[in-house]
């Protein structure tokens, strides 16, 4: 999953939502030097990364990709699940994605002085840019995309994907709406394993 449903399926708790968030820039036992709710959240982002690598469900997505995108394609799923997340936010939330968005880049300015370097750096591009709201459109999609090929440099050929989303838009949309419960379900149970540990 990308950022937006990390973000979401962190729950109320905000120094989880900071460790799902920040949780690829931890490398190993690197975590534990980090507050306990933090620690959770960046186990949590573990455990959700490896129950999405595999299910059925994603494989299925990621199928449809792989002959033009090869080991990008999971990376692509991601970003289509987010998209779809974001288009059909109100399933999933009674905040609007808007000012959920906004709450969760003032918490990420709250918190800066414990977010990696690498999450530093970022941030102002991820906040002037919104991309958490930009998910929800196509266009925004296509940026996010052009954005990665670039970090690749040019070698993925993410940028066309925008061709494969919108000649599957149903299926992929399908596949998501599925998987999502399992994950929602899967990711609440984990949650409250970790916290009482």
């Amino acid at each position: 999953m990308n950022y937006l449903a990390h973000i979401y399926l962190s729950g109320n708790n905000n120094l989880v939502t900071i460790g799902n968030f920040i949780a690829d820039g931890i490398k190993g036992k690197d975590y534990t030097k980090y507050h306990k709710d933090i620690q959770t959240g960046i186990l949590l982002h573990r455990h959700i990364d490896t129950f999405t690598d595999a299910h059925a469900i994603v494989r299925k997505s990621t199928k449809r990709l792989h002959e033009n995108y090869g080991h990008y394609a999971g990376v692509i799923v991601d970003i289509f699940y987010d998209h779809y997340l974001a288009k059909n936010w109100n399933k999933y939330s009674s905040v609007p994605l808007n000012e959920y968005v906004n709450c969760f880049y003032e918490l990420l300015q709250d918190q800066y002085d414990i977010l990696p370097l690498r999450i530093k750096k970022m941030m102002p591009y991820m906040i002037s840019g919104n991309w958490l709201l930009s998910y929800a459109s196509l266009d925004g999609i296509a940026k996010v995309l052009q954005g990665m090929n670039t970090r690749t440099k040019n070698r993925s050929g993410m940028d066309k994907a925008t061709k494969e989303l919108e000649m599957f838009y149903l299926e992929f949309e399908n596949e998501f709406t599925l998987f999502f419960e399992e994950l929602i379900t899967f990711t609440k149970e984990k949650q409250s394993e970790l916290s009482s540990k």
